[in-house]
């Protein structure tokens, strides 16, 4: 994902279109800080959903879930009102228990909102799990070749 290319075909990231709404935005008019959690949550949702990693079944029958473990945002430039955003994810390091992705929201060729973060792999009672092998193998078709 290129820090300002807003034509990067790469394969190995995941877009998903979304639009603001009323409901987004703070009294200024803008999209509320906040909310960009909400669209880059959405954007790896989207993202597990495309690569079939079902989150529920993997609770269910293996009995592990993903935790936002940290969370780095820089919010580059404000999104109004009826915009069409694109949240972009990617996967930049796999690890035994976790995955460290990079997503962004565009608008129109700008980028607005840039996030770094760790997602863990836990056990119904909080402590960390490998991730399982199928899983990871998913994930890496977002990671980079190394």
């Amino acid at each position: 994902m290129g820090s300002d290319d807003s034509e990067d075909a790469s394969p190995v990231t995941h877009r998903l279109t979304i639009r603001v709404y009323y409901e987004d935005t703070d009294l200024a008019g803008v999209v509320y800080y906040a909310n960009y959690l909400r669209f880059i949550e959405r954007g790896r949702s989207e993202a597990l959903r495309d690569l079939g990693i079902d989150q529920t079944a993997l609770k269910r029958d293996l009995g592990v879930v993903f935790v936002v473990r940290r969370l780095s945002v820089d919010y580059l430039a404000p999104a109004v009102f009826d915009d069409v955003l694109e949240i972009r994810t990617r996967v930049t390091r796999l690890r035994g228990a976790s995955v460290e992705m990079a997503q962004e929201v565009w608008r129109a060729g700008e980028c607005l909102n840039r996030a770094a973060l760790t997602i863990a792999c836990m056990d119904s009672v909080g402590r960390p799990k490998r991730l399982p092998e199928d899983v990871r193998d998913r994930l890496g078709r977002l990671s980079d070749p190394e």
